[in-house]
């Protein structure tokens, strides 16, 4: 029998802690008066609102953790019939160890094997490829964690740095279970690494260790150096729709839901007249929840299937863009 991936629960986690644009823009007006003026401005084109923020006790694995648990009880299935955790993320607990094997002790999935996909919002579309390859290849694999999450602001200078308008802090999970129908349809990736200077955290690493100096200079906290131009996303996620469309062998208009990375509902409604689908067959949850970069697409999905958007047997394709940059897009027939 032919094994497929299947999507069969998810969840999400939104931390309590609400920081609105009002609020935003009175930090940037204390460092800057023009600041203030630029939230009105990224607000209008991103159609963030506002964001919540994790307590300062919590980690990013702690709202994996939750994220994880809320996927599990609507998948039905307990810690500890999952066999593989796969998480996706940019703001990780530590450098080493990876902070899967920390979300696999405090949600006690003591069967587990773990690892951490580390390609920013790109990493829960490509979790759920490897994790769907893993289950068509390997028959003693029943259930597959793919985990999304995001603390960003803890590492950055998020009451002076304007760039921190779009981050917010959240988790999103899904589970893969194995099934003889499809399910996991295809995927497409992509990446331009002649852009990896242009946003991240740059001293920390290998490359240059945190020294007093650097961690006193802002060097260890996330930096946006040069903007990426539009047409990363505005070319490239038509570009990874058509690529999805053509390896999983159908046509664009059998798509009946398209999750894409949420920064910009602006890129979104451009992208989805692009490929000529109509915006009601996308979702977008930047304007309540911010930016919540690698969990981004997980809470969009989850958020569209309970609210009932998505349902059985509908093709639903993730599109995921993160800094370095990564692109990767996957189509998953639903299930359930």
């Amino acid at each position: 029998m032919q094994r497929y991936g299947n999507i069969i629960g998810t969840g999400r986690y939104l931390p309590k802690n609400e920081v609105t644009n009002e609020t935003f823009a009175q930090w940037m007006g204390e460092v800057n008066p023009t600041l203030a003026e630029v939230v009105g401005k990224f607000e209008k084109s991103s159609n963030i609102k506002t964001r919540f923020y994790a307590d300062e006790d919590m980690a990013t694995s702690d709202l994996a953790v939750e994220a994880a648990k809320a996927a599990l009880e609507d998948a039905g299935i307990t810690p500890d019939e999952v066999d593989l955790i796969i998480l996706g993320t940019d703001s990780p607990d530590y450098i080493t160890p990876a902070t899967s094997v920390v979300v696999q002790e405090k949600l006690g999935a003591k069967k587990a094997g773990t690892f951490d996909v580390g390609c920013a919002c790109a990493s829960f579309p490509t979790g759920l490829a490897l994790g769907a390859g893993l289950i068509s290849t390997n028959p003693h694999m029943k259930h597959v964690l793919v985990i999304g999450a995001y603390l960003m602001h803890r590492l950055a200078d998020y009451k002076k740095d304007v760039i921190s308008f779009f981050y917010g802090d959240g988790a999103g999970a899904a589970v893969l279970a194995p099934s003889d129908k499809p399910g996991f349809v295809s995927s497409a990736f992509f990446a331009d690494g002649s852009y990896y200077p242009n946003w991240g955290i740059y001293a920390g690493g290998t490359a240059e260790p945190a020294t007093v100096e650097n961690v006193q200079s802002g060097k260890t906290k996330v930096r946006l150096v040069t903007a990426f131009p539009p047409e990363v996303n505005n070319e490239g996620w038509p570009k990874r729709i058509r690529e999805v469309a053509k390896n999983g062998n159908f046509s664009i208009d059998e798509i009946d839901f398209v999750i894409f990375t949420q920064v910009r509902l602006n890129t979104i409604e451009l992208v989805m007249e692009e490929v000529g689908l109509p915006i009601e067959k996308a979702h977008w949850i930047m304007d309540k929840w911010g930016y919540t970069g690698s969990a981004c697409l997980p809470m969009a999905f989850d958020d569209a299937r309970k609210l009932g958007k998505i349902k059985a047997g509908d093709l639903v394709v993730f599109v995921g863009s993160g800094v370095g940059y990564n692109q990767a897009a996957v189509a998953f027939r639903m299930q359930k």
